[in-house]
């Protein structure tokens, strides 16, 4: 299959396809190896430069793989070779804007898999019995965040295992430079290459065709006379394919530069013709009279966009930002010169991700506009012909925090609030940026963690640290942003971080809970609170309210019992019947083997208590009974709840399988995991502010993947 196919294709009178308009040499690979052809490889790696039209042949070829979708195709015109055999539609897990790790639980979301794991999820595929079919397209937009480089992760961690499980046949639209390492990664036999800018892949009289249609004046094009006239539309399709040496997206360009505004253009002139994007930039603004270096400027803060595109209120604050000047009367007269290259976008659903609007301003999920440049291939030429881009990433960065009103994160633009940590890795100031718990809170962490963890551990402060430990649970449960808050409080005082802790509970966060202390204790096996006896400062005998820890003999400060006193601190947390009461009687303490032993802590302050085990004294059932709270767990969650009206007050979603738990009478929950133990003060809101439930896991942690906007995958 070669280049040679396209004209023994037109010659046996079968038409373009109605969407790709030729590329038949590499529609005919695809469809060989769609229908598995004796000799086709098993994995195909598609290639090219930007803008050789890689994601246009892509989406040609799904259309005739969906059966949908191939109804509305002329299937019975196009070359039989070039069209693949009705099948059921493969995955087609979209890498672009997603972590290498979601774009895995994609796919087992798709085939409902078990896996728990990331490693699971090969095993499970390799031990089908039938093969799977996979395209995974957009490889090169991978990632929330542009300067974490993801898509080497994707090719790494999730395309090259896939490749190497002989029952996945695999096609990925990967760029160049990971082509092939990943092509290298398998023997010559089982994939192929297929560079769309290698002389058998190149399509010159496609990419002439393609200009043909898109100049047709019964197409929509302005009547002019190279676009009314056959032959005139046709010499000027010819010349510029012949200037664009093929690159499809500079003849896009050019198109509709030239239909956009005609006055100017003589199609006789080639040198007004580009040969590359960064020329059909240029030659559009000599052609309007204005200055090219102005036009880049313009789109430069486009071409520093994260995510689906910017705001347009912010374009005017950081192209100013950009060119060190007042760019609004550029702005102003300007927007016909930049119109061929920037398309609106509609803001997605994530905007105010909480589905509360708690942390949103106004504009945020209302329809604001949103604007990217036409193609990655045009930010990269813009940001290549930018003296230092770490310098103007860093005067973006500066720009759009100054846009936070008070520097509070409840109040600034969604894009801020989520991407300015992106523009900040770039700038090499992300570390310094990490020091605002409002900001961990508020952001969202998806995109967080995938900025923070391109930078390097020992660069990274305590707090920064604390929400990388934290990220994983942050992204599994979905939590909203007061939820995340309330997350983070309690593991910054896990890790000793108490005035972060504490400074979201001035951030305007209706918090669930204060957390008192944390202990990194392990093997606890059960926790209880009650009262001991204690000295007074004026020597009477005060109650003393702490928690009672099941602990294995030896542990510092803890005193042994007997055999027979064990159960004397398993906890009970009045839960209904009905509402997981097996699973949250505090049974632990019958657990097999070995002695333990008694450790006492302030219920309320960081300290241990130096008491006679025997002298707790537990709440009674008429307490428990009489207390305003209750709670249920599961194996990594607990739910506390109001007893009068059964509403839920505060959910827990914990990182590591909870041991034992116990709610005292007053209100202080102690939670022991496989971490260690914590307590937690119960701030019951009013009726109004009950918090919503996150996302629940009853399988094993897996703490080693963020599953982000996919959620749960127990």
């Amino acid at each position: 299959m070669s280049a040679s196919t396209e004209g023994n294709a037109r010659a046996a009178g079968y038409a373009p396809h109605p969407y790709v308009g030729g590329r038949t040499a590499a529609l005919r690979a695809l469809a060989a190896w769609r229908m598995r052809w004796p000799g086709a490889p098993r994995v195909i790696v598609l290639t090219g430069n930007p803008g050789s039209g890689r994601s246009r042949l892509l989406t040609g070829f799904l259309m005739m793989c969906d059966p949908e979708y191939r109804k509305q195709l002329p299937m019975d015109d196009l070359d039989p070779a070039t069209v693949p055999p009705d099948l059921p539609a493969p995955a087609v897990p979209s890498a672009a804007g997603r972590t290498a790790a979601q774009v895995l639980w994609l796919l087992a979301d798709h085939f409902e898999l078990a896996a728990g794991r990331t490693e699971d999820v090969f095993a499970e595929l390799a031990a089908r019995d039938e093969p799977v079919t996979i395209v995974v397209p957009d490889v090169d937009q991978a990632g929330p965040v542009r300067a974490a480089e993801e898509a080497a992760r994707v090719v790494r961690e999730v395309l090259t295992p896939l490749a190497a499980t002989e029952t996945v046949q695999l096609l990925a639209d990967v760029p160049r430079e990971l082509a092939t390492e990943l092509a290298g990664a398998l023997p010559a036999s089982q994939v192929q290459v297929i560079d769309l800018d290698a002389p058998e892949w190149s399509d010159p009289k496609g990419l002439v065709l393609h200009a043909e249609t898109a100049l047709d004046a019964g197409s929509g094009a302005p009547e002019l006379p190279y676009t009314t006239d056959p032959a005139a539309r046709r010499a000027l399709a010819e010349a510029l394919a012949a200037r664009a040496a093929g690159n499809r997206l500079t003849v896009q360009l050019a198109v509709q530069s030239l239909l956009m505004q005609p006055e100017g253009f003589d199609p006789a002139d080639a040198s007004q013709l580009p040969t590359n994007v960064g020329e059909a930039l240029d030659l559009h603004a000599r052609r309007l009279g204005a200055d090219p270096q102005t036009l880049r400027l313009m789109l430069a803060p486009l071409a520093f966009a994260e995510g689906d595109g910017l705001p347009v209120q912010l374009l005017g604050t950081l192209a100013n930002a950009v060119a060190g000047r007042d760019m609004s009367q550029d702005l102003a007269d300007g927007m016909l010169l930049a119109a061929p290259f920037i398309q609106p976008v509609e803001p997605s659903s994530e905007d105010d991700e909480d589905g509360t609007g708690e942390d949103a301003q106004a504009g945020a999920g209302d329809g604001r506009t949103l604007l990217r440049l036409m193609h990655p291939a045009l930010a990269e030429e813009i940001r290549s012909g930018l003296p230092d881009v770490r310098d103007t990433q860093t005067r973006i960065a500066m720009a759009l925090l100054e846009e936070v009103p008070q520097q509070d994160w409840a109040q600034a633009d969604p894009y801020i609030r989520d991407h300015l940590a992106a523009h900040t890795l770039e700038a090499g100031l992300l570390p310094q940026l990490l020091t605002d718990p409002g900001l961990f809170a508020h952001a969202d962490p998806v995109i967080l963690r995938a900025a923070i963890e391109a930078v390097p551990l020992e660069q990274l402060g305590a707090p920064a640290r604390t929400y990388l430990r934290t990220a994983p649970l942050l992204t599994r449960s979905q939590a909203s942003a007061t939820l995340r808050a309330a997350f983070l409080e309690s593991a910054f005082v896990e890790d000793g971080l108490a005035p972060y802790a504490e400074a979201l509970h001035t951030r305007g966060f209706r918090l669930p809970w204060r957390t008192l202390w944390s202990v990194p204790l392990a093997g606890v096996r059960a926790v209880t609170t009650g009262s001991v006896a204690a000295a007074g400062e004026d020597g009477t005998a005060v109650s003393r309210s702490v928690a009672a820890l099941l602990v294995p003999e030896g542990t510092p400060g803890s005193r042994t019992l007997p055999d027979a006193a064990d159960g004397a601190v398993a906890s009970q947390d009045g839960t209904a019947a009905g509402e997981d009461a097996g699973a949250a009687n505090g049974d632990g303490a019958a657990a097999a083997g070995g002695r333990t032993a008694l450790l006492l802590h302030d219920l309320r302050a960081p300290e241990y208590v130096d008491a006679d085990p025997s002298q707790v004294v537990q709440p009674s059932e008429e307490d428990r009974a009489a207390a305003p709270l209750g709670f249920s767990r599961g194996a990594d969650y607990l739910r506390v709840w109001a007893r009068a009206d059964r509403r839920m007050v505060a959910a827990l979603v914990s990182d590591s399988p909870v041991t034992d738990a116990d709610l005292s009478p007053d209100g202080v929950l102690v939670v022991a995991t496989e971490r260690g133990v914590t307590a937690r003060q119960i701030l019951v809101a009013a009726p109004s502010a009950a918090p919503s439930v996150p996302a629940q896991r009853t399988g094993t942690t897996d703490a080693d993947a963020s599953h982000g906007l996919e959620g749960d995958h127990s």
